[in-house]
C-alpha cells in the first residue's frame, strides 16, 4: 500500500501480467555519445570524493558500501549537479543508487511539496527503490518517501497525500498519473524527474502515453533521469525527448552486457527429464538462495507444489496470485526465510535480492534479451554467480546460441562437477570481511548441511532445522 517510509513492506507487489519482452539490438557506440569501455568495476575513490551530506555517508557506510562502482562513479558526479542522465550498465552495478544518492543530495524537503518523482513498471521495483530510498535517508528525518500503484484502493492514496504529502513519490505510472489527474498529487514543484528501467516503460506505447501525460505536468525546469540494463538504439532517441543535452553512458559492446563473475552453463535434455534433473541440482548445488524460472503461471505454481512434495523449501511467485500473497513471499525471500523461489519473467527484471548466487532457467527465456535480465538475479554487484539453462527443443538451441552470439560468451554444457568456489564469492573473501551465516554456511556445507540465511541456523538438505548440540573441531591453524 502507499505509505510513508516507517512502514517498510506496507508496500504491495504490482499485478502486471507476465509479459514477453522485445529483444532490443545491439548497444553499439554512436557519434555524440559518451560510450564506457570495460566491465563494470571497484573504483578506487571513495563516496566521500562526491562532497555528499554527511548523514548520506553515514548511511552508506551503515549499508557496508566503500567505494562506488564504475557507473557510480561517472554518473554521480554529474547527477548531483542537476545534469540530465542516460545510464546503461549491466544488471546489479547500483545504477539504483545513482539516482537515489544523487536526488537525496539536492533536495531539500518543503513541506506539502513533492520535489522527486521516480516512475518504474513494476511494482517489485517501486517497493525495492522506496525500500533504497529508506536506507540511504537513514539520518534525513524530515525527509519522507511514499509508494503509489494500482491494485489498491485509491482513497488509501489520497488520504496519505492529504494528510502527509511526501518529498520523494516511487510509483507506476498508471497510479501516479489517476492521482495527478485528480488533482490529489501535485507534480508542480517537482525538480527531479526519473525513470527506471526506462526501456521497459518507453517500448510499451500505452505506458509511454502514460509517462508522456505525467511528464507534461511537472514544470520544464526539471533534471531528468533514465536507467535500464539494456538501450536498444531505437528507444535512445524516445529518452532524449525528455531531456536537455543529457550526459550518456553506455556500454561500448554487448558483449559487456554479460555479468563478469557469473558462470553460465547449459544441460541439454528431454522436457521429461526436468524434473529429476532439478532434484539432482538442488542436492548437489551450493547455493544461499535460488530462483527457477519457468515460462508461465501454471508451470511455475506445478513446479513449486512438485519440490515442496520432495522437500525442498521453496515457494513462487507470479501474477495468478492475490497481492497480499505476492507481497508476502517476496517479503519472505528477499528476507533470506525461504531459499528457493520459482518465478515467472515478473520477478526477472531489476529485481534485487543480496543472497541469491543461482539462477536456473528450468525453461529456456524467450530472448536474449530476457536470458540477461533472468541470469542478473544472480552475481548482483560484482559478486560471482551460476546460471544453468535447461535446453530441451530446437527452439531452446536458437534462444542459446542467440545469447552465445549476440553477447559473445561461450556457454559450455555444465560438467559433472563444478567448483563451488567457482560461483560463490564468499569463499575468496578475507577472513575477517566474512560475515556470520558466510562462515556458519562454509563450516555446515563441510557438514553435508546448510544455513538458515535468516537465522543462521543448521539445515539438513531438505531445509529442516537440525536439533541438538554440534560441535566443530578446527585444526591445523
Amino acid at each position: 500500500m502507499g505509505d510513508t517510509k516507517t512502514e517498510p513492506y506496507d508496500e504491495d507487489l504490482l499485478d502486471y501480467e507476465d509479459e514477453e519482452e522485445k529483444e532490443p539490438e545491439s548497444a553499439n557506440k554512436v557519434n555524440g555519445e559518451a560510450v564506457k569501455k570495460g566491465y563494470v568495476g571497484i573504483h578506487s575513490s571513495g563516496f566521500r570524493d562526491f562532497l555528499l551530506k554527511p548523514e548520506l555517508l553515514r548511511a552508506i557506510v551503515d549499508s557496508g558500501f566503500e567505494h562506488p562502482s564504475e557507473v557510480q562513479h561517472e554518473c554521480i558526479p554529474q547527477a548531483i549537479l542537476g545534469m540530465d542522465v542516460i545510464c546503461q550498465a549491466k544488471s546489479g552495478m547500483g545504477k539504483t543508487a545513482v539516482f537515489v544518492l544523487s536526488t537525496l543530495q539536492q533536495i531539500d524537503p518543503v513541506a506539502g511539496q513533492v520535489s522527486a518523482l521516480v516512475l518504474c513498471h513494476t511494482r517489485e521495483l517501486a517497493y525495492q527503490i522506496c525500500n533504497e530510498f529508506e536506507r540511504f535517508s537513514t539520518y534525513l528525518p524530515d525527509l519522507k518517501v511514499a509508494v503509489f500503484y494500482g491494485g489498491v484502493n485509491i482513497k488509501v492514496h489520497k488520504d496519505l497525500l492529504k494528510n502527509e504529502c511526501p518529498s520523494i513519490v516511487v510509483g507506476t505510472p498508471g497510479r501516479i498519473l489517476g492521482l495527478a489527474r485528480d488533482k490529489d498529487l501535485s507534480l508542480k514543484n517537482v525538480r527531479h524527474f526519473i525513470l527506471d528501467e526506462c526501456d521497459k516503460m518507453l517500448e510499451s506505447l500505452d505506458m509511454r502515453k502514460d509517462v508522456q501525460a505525467i511528464f507534461k505536468m511537472t514544470p520544464h525546469d526539471k533534471q531528468v533521469m533514465m536507467f535500464s540494463a539494456t538501450l536498444s538504439k531505437e528507444i535512445r532517441p524516445v529518452c532524449k525527448k525528455f531531456m536537455q543535452d543529457p550526459m550518456e553512458i553506455y556500454v561500448d559492446d554487448e558483449a559487456k552486457l554479460t555479468l563478469h563473475g557469473l558462470v553460465q552453463h547449459y544441460i541439454k535434455l528431454k522436457e521429461e527429464e526436468k524434473n529429476r534433473k532439478l532434484n539432482d541440482l538442488l542436492d548437489a548445488l551450493d547455493f544461499n538462495q535460488i530462483v527457477i524460472f519457468v515460462k508461465s503461471v501454471s508451470r511455475a505454481a506445478e513446479l513449486d507444489k512438485l519440490l515442496r512434495e520432495c522437500n525442498f523449501p521453496s515457494i513462487c511467485i507470479h501474477s495468478g496470485m492475490s497481492q497480499e500473497e505476492r507481497l508476502k513471499r517476496y517479503k519472505g525471500f528477499k528476507e533470506g526465510h525461504t531459499r528457493i523461489l520459482v518465478a515467472t519473467d515478473l520477478v526477472g527484471r531489476g529485481i534485487d535480492i543480496e543472497r541469491v548466487n543461482i539462477v536456473i532457467n528450468y525453461d529456456m527465456p524467450d530472448s536474449a534479451d530476457t536470458y540477461l535480465h533472468r541470469v542478473g538475479r544472480a552475481g548482483r554487484f560484482g559478486t560471482k554467480g551460476l546460471a544453468i539453462t535447461f535446453v530441451s527443443c530446437s527452439t531452446d538451441v536458437d534462444v542459446l546460441n542467440n545469447v552465445q552470439s549476440r553477447f559473445e560468451v561461450d556457454i559450455k554444457q555444465l560438467p559433472e562437477q563444478i567448483d563451488t568456489a567457482s560461483y560463490i564469492a564468499m569463499v575468496r573473501k578475507p577472513r575477517d570481511d566474512l560475515r556470520e551465516y558466510e562462515v556458519l554456511h562454509l563450516i555446515y556445507h563441510k557438514c553435508g548441511m546448510h544455513v538458515d540465511v535468516a537465522t543462521n541456523a543448521p539445515l539438513n538438505k531438505e531445509g529442516i532445522p537440525v536439533t541438538g548440540n554440534i560441535a566443530v573441531v578446527v585444526g591445523g591453524g
